[in-house]
């Protein structure tokens, strides 16, 4: 077994949130530690809280992986003399390394608000609120036979474009090559002045355009010809959408309360707020992990007839009243926990498709913070 660095696991965490999707304003990636220190235990968390913090060390987990940033703000100051400075002390001394996937997370594939879609039941999943727009372009990679496998999983290991529900999409058809070495070449096959016949592979993909540079680089090291022959093509409408939100259809129409209700119990909470008419029939639904308030707008002009977030402010919900639209806050805790095991599954697979060996285990201490007392009116 080869051992992985905090370094190893960022790049493994970058095939399930890149970070190029993470908003501006956002702050994600390695955030404490050195990415040479060695990992053999992994933590996920939803929050980077100083029990959460102080639990690891105790632990001896050696990375972090949490979903809000550990750093958000500029700091004035780390104190020993504060619960926050005391906790990022702990975990200097202890080697804890702190990664953070926000909202690279929400947006990706597969990720936060996809996740929550499929546990609330929406079907025929499009992107809400603002987008977003990543370019593509297609490579044509010409290469000996023999060599397909070796350089499909160089280029796989940095370009996993996906298509709908499907990864390491390629197309390869088989012909005939020519060249002539010139006297001063260094030919992998062939003789100087002489026409050589080779049985080749065209590899064709579509990659991202900013990681050109970074694909051949890596294709060339793994190409056994002194010259490879390749072709980057545009893409027309080569742009492709991702965003903060989902929204969707349920699976059949059923009454706000009815459908409240059933959130409640499919995501384990012990209380939601709703607002609007308890027997409204609601068939079309947007939701958004974590705080939606931003995304009000966008909502009242979407055909959703119910918007699932947390954090929905009383003004929102007197507008979406006002609009004859429904919501369902199931809070900011309730809407987000459920990716700490959903992400443990994930890396886990992915990890065990490495070499290395190392645990990975979800956080069991974390706990909705705000509790509730019952009335009856």
């Amino acid at each position: 077994m080869k051992k992985a660095t905090v370094s190893d696991i960022t790049s493994v965490m970058e095939k399930i949130a890149p970070q190029k999707l993470a908003e501006k304003w956002d702050n994600v990636g390695l955030q404490l530690g050195a990415a040479s220190n060695l990992v053999k235990k992994i933590r996920i968390a939803l929050d980077p809280s100083c029990s959460v913090i102080n639990k690891a060390c105790k632990d001896n987990i050696d990375m972090l992986i949490v979903h809000h940033p550990l750093i958000f703000t500029p700091l004035k100051h780390i104190r020993e003399d504060t619960a926050f400075g005391k906790s990022i002390y702990n975990a200097i001394k202890n080697n804890l390394a702190i990664f953070v996937a926000h909202t690279n997370l929400d947006k990706a594939k597969n990720g936060l608000n996809d996740l929550l879609a499929e546990k609330i039941g929406l079907k025929s999943i499009k992107i809400f609120g603002p987008k977003q727009e990543s370019e593509y372009v297609k490579l044509a990679l010409f290469a000996p036979e023999e060599f397909e496998e070796k350089l499909l999983n160089s280029l796989f290991e940095i370009s996993d474009f996906q298509i709908d529900n499907y990864s390491c999409c390629s197309f390869r058809n088989y012909g005939t090559g020519t060249f002539t070495p010139h006297k001063n070449a260094k030919p992998f096959i062939g003789e100087a002045d002489k026409l050589s016949n080779v049985k080749e592979v065209k590899i064709e993909a579509i990659i991202e355009k900013e990681k050109i540079s970074e694909i051949i680089a890596s294709l060339k090291s793994a190409h056994p010809y002194e010259t490879m022959a390749y072709d980057i093509y545009p893409l027309y409408g080569s742009s492709f959408e991702n965003g903060l939100a989902r929204q969707g259809e349920l699976k059949k129409p059923e009454t706000l309360y009815n459908l409240a209700r059933n959130i409640k119990e499919k995501l384990k909470l012990s209380h939601l707020k709703y607002c609007g008419k308890p027997d409204i029939k609601v068939k079309k639904g947007a939701i958004c992990a974590g705080s939606g308030s931003s995304l009000m707008k966008y909502f009242l002009k979407s055909d959703a007839d119910v918007y699932i977030t947390g954090d929905v402010r009383y003004h929102d919900a007197k507008d979406a009243e006002n609009n004859g639209r429904a919501i369902i806050d199931i809070g900011h805790f309730g809407s987000e926990i459920i990716i700490t095991k959903e992400l443990t599954k994930r890396l886990s697979k992915l990890l065990a498709q490495t070499e290395f060996d190392i645990n990975v285990e979800a956080c069991n201490s974390e706990e909705e913070p705000f509790k509730t007392i019952g009335y009856n009116k």
